[in-house]
């Protein structure tokens, strides 16, 4: 019977899917029969039909590699794509820049059977820079999906707001299916939008029912992260896109009336954050400006959100 299914959404990723196989080659303590990989095409325009396909022939012993395309855009309908067509009730969400250390199939199976009261959990993610980064990225690490939190497993409790990102998440398809919307209000980063964070808002409809997000810090894999994304006008877009999801997450969490009560005192407080960390502001350019700059980015965004939220509601009704 197949455990899990590794799931690899990918959009134009001819150059990126062959390191992804090369890690997913080298798993160990696995049989053929244990998993499979998946491979969803989210509208690819190159070659990555055929990356597939010369990987189908290379893994066989190895385990089982189907291809499905999903035509439409967005890495929530891919990876609601790929919960529909895997065949394990474990799937595990793995993004085209993700390299798998040798055990991690092995500790995601290990972690879940012997968790069983958890929906949902990640493990550790390091970043794997094209260039050196620069001394502040340690405070806008997270920005990255870089997930270094020690080497004991914990969980996310809820009042704590922290979740795991959606690289390198594993999950249990049953539970998604029946309590994650097929359509959710953040569709993931499309083009040049950098407005991500469908995958917290999907963890959040896991865990508002009672289901334990946990952070397995066996579950060790790469973020292979191009010099492009740690330039500053990178790193500013993707925080202005991290803040103006927040209130979609937030309200994820709450009832209608409860929303209804809360988001006033939400615009009050995120209002209070961003003035107070705007003073004082580095007069000075350097590292240490251009981290406060960053951080300053996402907080006006998370203050911009729930305007962003009901102006996207209104143009689409």
């Amino acid at each position: 019977m197949t455990k899990i299914t590794i799931s690899v959404c990918t959009y134009n990723g001819e150059s990126r899917l062959p390191k992804v196989f090369e890690c997913l080659a080298k798993q160990t303590d696995v049989t053929p029969e244990d998993w499979e990989i998946l491979i969803v095409d989210n509208a690819s325009k190159d070659s990555t039909p055929k990356v597939v396909q010369e990987h189908q022939l290379a893994f066989q012993g190895i385990c089982n590699v189907r291809y499905v395309a999903e035509q439409k855009q967005g890495l929530a309908f891919a990876r609601t794509r790929a919960l529909k067509e895997a065949v394990a009730d474990l799937v595990a969400f793995v993004d085209d820049d993700n390299l798998l250390f040798p055990n991690w199939v092995n500790r995601a199976i290990s972690f879940a059977e012997t968790h069983p009261q958890v929906g949902a959990f990640g493990g550790q993610i390091h970043g794997k820079f094209g260039a050196s980064p620069p001394s502040y990225l340690n405070k806008v690490k997270h920005l990255l999906a870089v997930v270094e939190k020690g080497r004991k497993p914990f969980q996310y409790l809820p009042e704590r707001r922290m979740l795991p990102p959606g690289a390198g998440l594993v999950v249990k398809k049953e539970i998604w299916l029946k309590h994650v919307p097929d359509r959710l209000s953040l569709s993931g980063r499309i083009g040049a939008s950098l407005i991500g964070g469908e995958d917290l808002e999907a963890i959040v409809h896991i865990q508002k029912i009672g289901w334990e997000i946990w952070y397995n810090p066996e579950m060790e894999m790469d973020h292979d992260i191009p010099s492009t994304r740690l330039e500053e006008e990178y790193l500013l877009k993707i925080a202005w896109g991290t803040g103006l999801c927040r209130h979609h997450i937030r309200v994820a969490r709450y009832t209608l009336w409860q929303n209804i009560l809360l988001t006033p005192l939400h615009i009050l407080y995120d209002l209070y954050k961003l003035t107070s960390y705007a003073l004082p502001f580095p007069k000075k350019k350097n590292e240490e400006q251009i981290s406060k700059k960053i951080e300053l980015t996402y907080r006006l965004g998370t203050f911009i959100s729930p305007f962003s939220m009901l102006k996207a509601r209104l143009v689409n009704r």
